[in-house]
C-alpha cells in the first residue's frame, strides 16, 4: 500500500472521510479474543478501516449481511495446486466460493517435471485471480535420490528465487533422514531459507523422539503427516505447527481431533494438501475441515482460527487471517456455524463469489514452458513382463483411507518363468515407466487390495517424480494404457480388452487439465466409474490418488520406482522375491 493509500484508509478509520464498504447486521468474529461481537464492518482501499455502531456505518456502499457469520478469509496452510487437475485459475475458481482466499502452495509436483519453470507458471497464472497463492519453493526435487524425476533443484536454484515477494519459504522437506543426519545437500537447503528468514515445511511420517528431535532442532516448522493424536502433540511440545489434513485420499481430521485442545489450538491449521475437483465441488475445502471438526464438537470459533488467523501466523502472513484494522478485507460471510457455506466471499474488499459461483471466473492461459513433457524411451508391452526364479514374492498392500502401505508376502503364480495373473487372488501387477529424460527405466512389482481385474489403469500422476504408473492384470491392456498416454501427451486412462474406456488428457507437465474444474471432475468421476464397474476395483478406495501414491517413496512401506521396488523404512531397495 503506497503512502496516498495508506492515509485515504487512516481518514476512513477516523471517520473523517466515508469508508467504501460497508457491511451492517452481522456477527462479526474476533480471532484475538476468541468471541462475537456486532458492529458494522467498515472497509476502505481493500482493507479494514475500523468498526461502526451496529447501525451507525457510513460509506459509498452498505451491504445487509442478514444477520449471517462474518469471518476471516480462509487459508490452505499446505495444498499442492496440480493434484486438482485444474490451472491455477481454475483452481481459484473451484475453491474460493467456499471462502478459501490464500492458500500456501507447494508446487513440487510440477517442479519435479519442469523444474523452477513449473513454480515461474504457477507464480504468473496465479497473479491476476481471486485467490491469493503463495508458494513454498521444493526442497525435495527429486524427493529422494532412488528415482528419476524431470529435474533437480539445488540449494542454489533456490536461492536464486527465495526473495520472490510470493514465496514463503522451502517447501515440505521430505528427505527426514537426511535431515537427521545432517546430509550437506539437504542442510544446504535448509540454510538457504534460514538466511532469508522464511518458514520451513515439514514432512515427518513415523519420526518420533531423538529423530524428531533432530529434525525439529533444524529448524523445520510444520509437519501435515500427522496420524495420531500423539504424533500431533509431540510436534506441537517440539515448537512445529501441525496442518490437519483433508484432502480426497488422505483424511486426518478426525483422528487428529482427539488431541486439539484450547491449550494447543493455536499451534493447529488446516490444509487439504490433495484435492481434486469433485471433493471440492461436493464437500467444500477449507469449510470443509471446519464443518468436519465442528460436527465432531471442535468450538466453531477454534476450528475458524485454526484456518485463518493460525495459519496467518504460521507463515507470517500479518496483512490477514483477522478482521482487524489495517489488515486486508479478504473475509466470507457465512450462512451458520454448521453447514459453512458462504454466502459471500470478498478479497482485497471486492465481492468475487456469491452463492457458490465467481462472479468473473479467471481464464486458463497456456505456456510453453511446462508443455510436450512426455519422453518415454523404446516402450513395448516386452518391458512389462516380469520375471521370476520363484514363487513366493514381496507385494505392495494398499491401506483404504490412505496413502500408507503395509510390506506383504504372497504365493503368486509363474509360468515359463514370468509371474501370471491368478484370478483367485488379488494381486495385480504394478509398473513405474520413466517419462522425462529418455532413459528407458521401468520398475516393476505386485500390488494387493485394489481388486482390479481384466484390465489396466494408468496416469502420469505419480508422486512425486510423476513418471508413468500402470497397474492391471494382464501385460496387454497395461501396454495399451501406456501407449495411449504417450499419445495423449500424459493424463489417466481406464483400459479393458484393448478398448479406451475412460481418459482425462492433461498436457500441463502430464498433470494439469485446461478443461473448467467442473467438466475435469465429470471426467475424473468417470475414469472411476470405469475402474470399479468395469474393473471391478475396489470401491473403497480412490483408484487413481491411491494408484499416484504408489510411486511416492518417503510414505511407508513399500513404494515402487522406476528403479525397482522401494523399503521406505530401510530406505533401500529390495529384492522383488523372497527366499524359498
Amino acid at each position: 500500500m503506497d503512502k496516498k493509500k495508506l492515509q485515504k484508509l487512516i481518514a476512513a478509520s477516523a471517520r473523517r472521510e466515508s469508508a467504501d464498504l460497508c457491511i451492517t447486521n452481522a456477527h462479526i468474529l474476533d480471532v484475538f479474543n476468541k468471541e462475537w461481537f456486532e458492529a458494522d464492518l467498515l472497509i476502505s482501499e481493500g482493507h479494514i478501516a475500523g468498526f461502526a455502531p451496529a447501525g451507525g456505518g457510513k460509506a459509498k456502499k452498505t451491504v445487509d449481511g442478514g444477520g449471517r457469520f462474518l469471518i476471516p478469509g480462509l487459508i490452505d496452510s499446505h495444498v499442492h495446486i496440480e493434484s486438482s487437475h485444474t490451472t491455477p485459475e481454475e483452481f481459484s475458481n473451484l475453491v474460493v466460493p467456499h471462502g478459501t482466499t490464500t492458500v500456501i502452495a507447494d508446487p513440487h509436483e510440477i517442479c519435479n517435471v519442469a523444474g523452477l519453470d513449473g513454480l515461474r507458471y504457477m507464480l504468473e497464472a496465479s497473479k491476476e485471480s481471486a485467490l491469493q497463492a503463495f508458494f513454498v519453493v521444493p526442497s525435495c526435487v527429486p524427493s529422494v535420490s532412488f528415482e528419476h524425476a524431470g529435474a533437480v533443484i539445488t540449494a542454489e536454484d533456490i536461492a536464486s528465487v527465495m526473495d520472490h515477494e510470493r514465496v514463503v519459504g522451502l517447501g515440505e522437506m521430505m528427505d527426514y533422514p537426511g535431515v537427521v543426519a545432517g546430509k550437506d545437500l539437504v542442510i544446504d537447503k535448509i540454510m538457504v531459507a534460514k538466511e532469508a528468514k522464511k518458514i520451513i515445511d515439514g514432512h515427518s511420517p513415523a519420526v518420533y523422539d531423538s529423530d524428531l528431535d533432530a529434525y525439529a532442532a533444524s529448524g523445520i516448522k510444520t509437519d501435515h503427516e500427522c496420524e495420531t493424536p500423539a504424533e500431533l502433540r509431540d510436534r506441537i511440545r517440539r515448537g512445529m505447527y501441525v496442518h490437519l489434513r483433508e484432502g480426497s485420499a488422505c483424511n486426518n481430521v478426525l483422528p487428529l481431533l482427539g488431541g486439539v485442545d484450547s491449550k494447543n489450538s493455536r499451534r493447529c491449521c488446516f490444509c487439504t494438501d490433495d484435492r481434486q475437483p469433485v471433493s471440492i465441488i461436493e464437500e467444500g475445502h477449507i469449510n470443509n475441515n471446519i464443518r468436519i471438526a465442528v460436527r465432531e464438537g471442535l468450538d466453531p470459533i477454534e476450528a475458524i482460527c485454526m484456518a485463518t488467523i493460525n495459519s496467518s501466523e504460521c507463515y507470517g502472513l500479518n496483512d490477514r487471517g483477522a478482521i482487524v484494522p489495517g489488515r486486508r478485507a479478504d473475509f466470507c460471510l457465512a450462512e451458520d456455524l454448521v453447514g459453512f457455506r458462504m454466502h459471500q466471499v470478498y478479497t482485497g474488499g471486492v465481492l468475487v463469489a456469491q452463492e457458490g459461483t465467481m462472479l468473473k471466473p479467471s481464464k486458463a492461459k497456456k505456456d510453453s514452458r511446462v508443455s510436450a513433457k512426455m519422453n518415454i524411451k523404446d516402450f513395448s508391452a516386452r518391458r512389462l513382463a516380469l520375471e521370476l526364479k520363484h514363487n513366493r514374492v514381496r507385494v505392495i498392500d494398499i491401506v483404504p483411507g490412505g496413502v500408507v502401505t503395509n510390506p506383504g508376502e504372497a504365493f503368486v503364480k509363474v509360468e515359463k518363468g514370468l509371474w501370471v495373473h491368478d484370478p483367485d487372488q488379488d494381486v495385480i501387477k504394478l509398473a513405474v515407466i520413466e517419462r522425462h529424460k529418455g532413459l528407458g527405466t521401468v520398475g516393476l512389482g505386485l500390488i494387493r487390495g485394489f481388486g482390479l481385474q481384466s484390465g489396466a489403469i494408468a496416469s502420469t500422476v505419480g508422486h512425486d517424480s510423476h513418471n508413468l504408473v500402470v497397474a492391471g492384470d494382464n501385460d496387454a491392456d497395461m501396454a495399451k494404457a501406456v501407449e495411449h498416454l504417450i499419445e495423449a501427451g500424459g493424463g489417466m486412462t481406464v483400459v479393458q480388452n484393448g478398448k479406451i474406456l475412460s481418459t482425462l488428457e492433461m498436457p500441463v507437465a502430464g498433470l494439469i487439465s485446461y478443461e473448467k474444474g467442473g467438466e475435469v471432475g465429470k471426467k475424473l468421476q468417470h475414469l472411476h466409474d470405469m475402474a470399479t464397474e468395469k474393473l471391478s476395483v475396489n470401491p473403497g478406495i480412490d483408484a487413481f490418488t491411491t494408484l499416484s501414491f504408489m510411486a511416492l517413496p518417503v510414505i511407508p512401506t513399500y513404494k515402487l520406482t522406476d528403479m525397482g521396488l522401494f523399503d521406505v523404512r530401510t530406505f533401500s531397495f529390495v529384492d522383488l522375491e523372497l527366499d524359498q
